[in-house]
């Protein structure tokens, strides 16, 4: 018995490996593609707003998040509501966080991520960058830091969308891809299909 086990174990890890490193060229195609317009549009909109070294529209929690909604668009992780939902509530949090403890990073910087990773579990919004959100909010520039609750709404909120519009359409242009693809997705387009139909 232990001896099928291993035999079996071997032949799903490799088949796993196997998976894992096939080079689909299409699928690398599109998610360059995707990722150089969604970043490249953000880029631009910083070179025309802000001028001097401080990043605004570039936080690096969306470079994270690219690698998400173009890379592996499959995962719950990269679905609308956990990049939209993820993100909001993490900046929401950090700029709490620090307005409550401005000038003490030690606790600042754990504390709006520790927050963070607990509110978007309690609200099933769970997007990884999103700690790197909070985290930016509390350890950034001064720039940033004078945005207060702005930065929740620009740069964040509006450079999800920016990249959740080009995910939509670059994830889409092929039939091998479909974003958002979770089952949850899926689950309520055939509940609202049937309905139209229905009628």
């Amino acid at each position: 018995m232990p001896v099928q086990k291993i035999k079996r174990g071997y032949r799903k890890t490799r088949y796993i490996l196997y998976k894992e490193t096939l080079v689909n060229y299409k699928e690398h195609f599109w998610s360059f593609l995707g990722s150089f317009v969604g970043i490249g549009i953000l880029a631009y909109f910083e070179s025309i707003h802000f001028a001097g070294p401080d990043v605004v529209y570039l936080i690096g929690s969306f470079g994270a998040s690219s690698v998400l909604i173009y890379g592996i668009i499959q995962s719950p992780f990269s679905q609308p509501r956990n990049l939209i939902g993820g993100h909001l509530i993490s900046a929401f949090i950090g700029v709490t966080v620090n307005k409550l403890v401005p000038d003490i990073v030690w606790i600042a910087a754990p504390l709006a991520v520790s927050l963070s990773i607990i509110f978007m579990q309690i609200t099933k919004t769970l997007h990884p960058p999103g700690g790197a959100t909070a985290l930016i909010a509390v350890t950034a520039s001064k720039q940033i830091k004078d945005l207060g609750y702005m930065y929740v709404i620009s740069p964040v909120l509006v450079g999800v969308l920016i990249l959740f519009v080009t995910a939509l359409i670059f994830n889409n242009m092929t039939s091998s891809r479909t974003y958002p693809s979770h089952s949850t997705y899926h689950k309520h387009y055939h509940k609202i299909r049937k309905r139209l139909v229905g009628r």
